[in-house]
């Protein structure tokens, strides 16, 4: 884990936006998984399942949270997902559903709609330009990103239902087109089960799309992107990041960023909506998890690293967030319960 690093941003020169997201986005252990790559001819639909039953449709671990994710070769289609507005998607861009909310992709009038799940199980793609004899429309790739410890992972908060941006946009912390454009043409050469270097492309393109999605956000949105955008909120953030078993007070965050307590507290709270210790305590609850779901070490020493000084005190605490004690919580979601 990381030890004090007051100075992270400055003496590594990484602006503190891109540091914090890079956190929470390793704290997500996320993993990429293509699922399909397919023409479709007019009129077209695929429907996608929420993403618990994507989940179990997968596999993936009962503690896991499957994000479905469409990338447009080319073409435009209208992605619909259940219970909100219609997103339309075009060539060069990328939507992530963060939400998971169950959603239909088409283009066209009164398509049959194909179950991704069906196409999955190997059953043919009824709407594809070798079936119908017509030209494609469009071109997707289609995969999941599987995240791990989401409890209390601010992100998650923080990015609406879809994520929707274009490869184009360019930005100075996201290099989207980059990495979309090496999927594609590692994808040319594996074909469409890919492989090591797809997963790993994957990932970085997921990382690189909440990057761009942040760096593009409202300025007066108030929330977690507003606060590490913040030059003041969002160094507090870093150090909270950085040592999360630190004796922090509002008083003491307010020392790392060269500003009154009181008046710390009101810009955080104004930024971000929450108030510091708020925060603090979140973000401890996260990182508990994740040391309770991947490692050992007692119950009492993960409850002074992340910045209790009793184990009674983090029982407490934890019950509270998580509905259980902590040894409980780790029987139910460590490693050796998913074994």
């Amino acid at each position: 884990m990381l030890k004090d690093a007051s100075f992270f941003a400055k003496t590594t020169e990484i602006p503190v936006v891109t540091a914090v997201i890079d956190d929470v986005l390793r704290a997500l252990l996320i993993r990429g998984s293509l699922l399909l790559r397919e023409s479709y001819s007019p009129p077209w639909a695929i429907s996608v399942p929420r993403g618990d039953e994507l989940g179990l449709l997968l596999g993936l671990p009962a503690d896991s949270r499957a994000i479905a994710f469409h990338l447009v070769e080319y073409g435009h289609a209208e992605l619909i997902p259940e219970h909100s507005d219609p997103v339309q998607i075009r060539a060069g861009d990328i939507a992530i559903c963060f939400g998971g909310a169950a959603h239909r992709i088409s283009g066209g009038r009164a398509a049959r709609t194909q179950p991704v799940g069906a196409l999955l199980a190997g059953k043919p793609n009824v709407q594809h330009p070798d079936r119908t004899g017509q030209p494609a429309a469009i071109a997707l790739i289609c995969g999941v990103f599987q995240l791990h410890h989401a409890e209390f992972n601010p992100l998650l908060g923080a990015v609406p239902g879809i994520v929707h941006t274009s490869l184009a946009r360019a930005g100075e912390f996201h290099n989207l087109a980059g990495v979309a454009r090496l999927l594609t043409e590692e994808l040319q050469r594996t074909g469409t089960r890919g492989g090591y270097v797809v997963e790993r492309l994957l990932e970085v393109l997921c990382a690189e799309a909440v990057r761009a999605h942040v760096e593009s956000a409202p300025r007066d949105a108030i929330g977690w992107v507003r606060g590490i955008r913040d030059a003041s909120v969002g160094r507090a953030i870093l150090a909270v990041h950085a040592s999360p078993g630190a004796d922090w007070s509002v008083a003491r965050l307010a020392q790392q960023v060269a500003m009154s307590p009181s008046r710390f507290a009101a810009r955080f709270a104004e930024a971000t909506g929450a108030s510091p210790m708020a925060y603090v305590t979140r973000w401890r609850m996260n990182v508990a998890c994740r040391m309770l779901a991947a490692s050992r070490q007692a119950v009492d020493r993960i409850a002074a690293d992340v910045g209790y000084q009793s184990a009674a005190a983090f029982n407490r605490a934890f019950k509270k967030f998580l509905g259980l004690p902590p040894a409980a919580w780790r029987a139910a979601h460590g490693s050796g319960a998913r074994a």
